[in-house]
């Protein structure tokens, strides 16, 4: 969830998008296959529900395909680039679950052990296992907001808004964000159920750095992206930029009566930090996903454990930094969503590798504080995975 400086856009300056947003591009190879015109349409629906632009990468029986639809920037006609890196957001989740999970096959790190035999300093729960963070089933407030017991919102740092704008060039600590989820009450007993938590993923972090002796980011370029040759790879800390060629994004909320619209492709990221501040590209996406499920990141137990689920809020089970999804009633994939101001991210595979999707919408006028607009996009979205990965929309 992510930025040069800011730019309140015109409502004018944004006429002329909806006109492009039906043209969509695509690589040589998928040009002969009629078989994509409900795809490249699904990508074509995303952009006018509110997408500037939309990259996807699809791996199926017919080999491998790229595409794009919408603009890399408003007001101008460019189109994104598959090839490009993007804020993926909270797929970092799938990343740092599988950095523990290699310091468990390495003996240092046990899955039901409490937590707080690691870290002993943020005084948790110590029936909170290492396994339950990882599954978001720890019951620890969210920080960056949450539901009380009544159902009204319990906001954390400042996410949306004017507020998130006014500090998205703040720099966060993750011991901080930790203690300040623990400063509220927990949501329900440890292990009672699922609830999906980035304060989880921080403490994940920080776990790591506390067994391997460097920072979580540190680990996760040596153990993965190194290895797999990730070069549209990187965890950028505090640095508020994309390296290399990457398309805008925009956050739109209602500020003093008027929509306003913010160019929010630069930012400092160190919010989300281990929960969701990498930067990818739908190769590098599809590589990692490819080389988990495949059995190359981990050991066949581990990998089993991640694999194993419990029923979520949101998804329809979660494993350890997996999700996994019924798309229709033939069609079961794995992997993680990634969501932040201004980025919706997907990376799914079906457990035989046999198909694979990954994409990044970048948000254009979307006005995410608008429940028909944001229920419209979120369709839009799911049904685009549901053609890449099932073939059909229905």
């Amino acid at each position: 969830m992510r930025r040069v400086g800011t730019t309140a856009l015109t409502l004018a300056l944004l006429t002329g998008v909806a006109a492009q947003a039906g043209a969509s591009t695509e690589d040589t190879s998928a040009q002969t296959s009629r078989q994509r015109t409900e795809l490249r349409q699904a990508m074509d629906d995303v952009v006018a529900a509110g997408g500037a632009g939309v990259v996807v990468r699809v791996h199926d029986k017919r080999g491998d395909w790229t595409g794009s639809a919408g603009v890399a920037e408003l007001g101008r006609s460019r189109k994104p680039d598959a090839d490009w890196s993007f804020r993926a957001g909270s797929i970092t989740k799938a990343f740092v679950a599988t950095v523990v999970l290699q310091l468990v096959d390495e003996g240092e790190v046990r899955l039901d052990e409490s937590l707080s035999r690691y870290l002993p300093e943020y005084g948790l729960d110590r029936r909170i296992t290492v396994r339950m963070v990882l599954q978001h089933t720890s019951g620890l407030y969210n920080y960056t907001g949450d539901a009380k017991a009544d159902g009204t919102a319990d906001p954390g740092i400042p996410i949306w808004g004017q507020d998130y704008v006014d500090n998205r060039f703040r720099t966060y600590q993750a011991r901080d964000l930790v203690k300040s989820a623990l400063a509220k009450p927990a949501r329900f007993e440890p292990g009672a159920r699922h609830s999906y938590s980035n304060t989880n993923y921080a403490l994940a972090g920080l776990l790591i750095e506390k067994v391997a002796k460097t920072d979580y980011a540190t680990q996760v370029e040596r153990r993965i992206v190194k290895p797999l040759g990730l070069r549209g790879t990187s965890l950028p800390g505090t640095r508020t930029g994309i390296p290399g060629p990457n398309a805008h994004s925009y956050i739109a909320y209602q500020h003093k009566g008027r929509l306003k619209v913010v160019d929010n492709t630069l930012m400092n990221p160190s919010w989300a930090g281990a929960a969701g501040e990498i930067i990818s590209s739908t190769e590098d996406l599809d590589t990692f996903i490819s080389s988990l499920v495949g059995g190359r990141l981990l050991s066949s137990r581990s990998l089993a454990e991640m694999r194993k689920t419990v029923p979520a809020s949101g998804v329809d089970r979660v494993g350890l930094g997996l999700f996994e999804y019924r798309f229709t009633p033939d069609c079961t994939a794995v992997g993680h969503t990634g969501g932040t101001q201004s980025v919706t991210s997907y990376m799914f595979s079906t457990p035989d590798r046999g198909k694979r999707v990954e994409f990044s919408i970048t948000h254009g006028v979307l006005d995410g504080g608008d429940p028909a607009s944001r229920e419209k996009f979120d369709a839009a979205h799911r049904k685009l995975a549901t053609v890449a990965l099932c073939g059909t929309g229905r």
